[in-house]
């Protein structure tokens, strides 16, 4: 194993900060370790990766019980059922996929770690997430039931050119910059995966989530 993937990851990052203007430090990679080894995810850390991020509760369960190195992060990046909201909100120092309003309710029952509102850019029904036109009321009911909104996350309806998802990308950052205006709390905007994060970049994000263009050339 080497960490090609991750250095690869790296300077595709730094390139498309510099085309938009933002800088390497303004993006934080999380890279999206579901489904790969432990070893894999060793490997990352020892190369430099610290924020990590898994989609389901029994896949996080597995690594914080795993023999990893201290300092990892842990994000959670995919859908959260209910059941599971206690274990979770313990573990992860932030939740990307807060997707409805009793989930919320729940989670700042659990504690204070704070969230991402997800938006279903395009209405797709198999996707979970708020309608980006109610953006405001969602954010202001999220912050009722006391979550600490941090700010949004979107996964982009799947694309054979990573250049359709573009206005997806655009719309969420409109939103972002809307709310980041008006809360003082609204920092992150979390968008693009592995097959399209450069676009992501271009159009404005802060973070990334990125897994099989860092972990298929590791975890072999």
């Amino acid at each position: 194993m080497d960490s090609l993937g991750l250095a690869q990851v790296t300077a595709a990052i730094e390139d498309a900060a510099k085309r938009s203007g933002a800088g390497r430090g303004a993006i934080t990679l999380v890279a999206v370790s579901k489904g790969r080894s432990n070893d894999a995810v060793a490997l990352a850390a020892a190369a430099g990766q610290t924020i990590f991020g898994e989609n389901r509760q029994q896949g996080l369960a597995e690594r914080i019980e795993g023999d990893l190195p201290a300092g990892i992060e842990w994000h959670f990046v995919g859908p959260l059922q209910s059941r599971k909201v206690l274990y979770v909100a313990q573990h992860v120092t932030l939740l990307h996929s807060m997707d409805r309003i009793s989930l919320a309710h729940k989670w700042a029952a659990a504690g204070s770690t704070p969230v991402l509102a997800q938006f279903n850019l395009a209405a797709e029904p198999q996707k979970s997430g708020f309608d980006p036109d109610d953006a405001d009321r969602v954010v202001e009911e999220l912050l009722a039931c006391g979550v600490d909104v941090q700010g949004v996350m979107a996964i982009p309806p799947i694309a054979s050119d990573a250049e359709l998802t573009r206005p997806h990308f655009a719309r969420l950052r409109q939103i972002f910059e809307r709310l980041r205006d008006r809360y003082d709390g609204i920092v992150h905007c979390s968008m693009g995966m592995s097959s399209d994060f450069t676009v992501a970049i271009e159009e404005g994000c802060t973070m990334v989530r990125v897994g099989r263009a860092i972990f298929e050339a590791t975890d072999r």
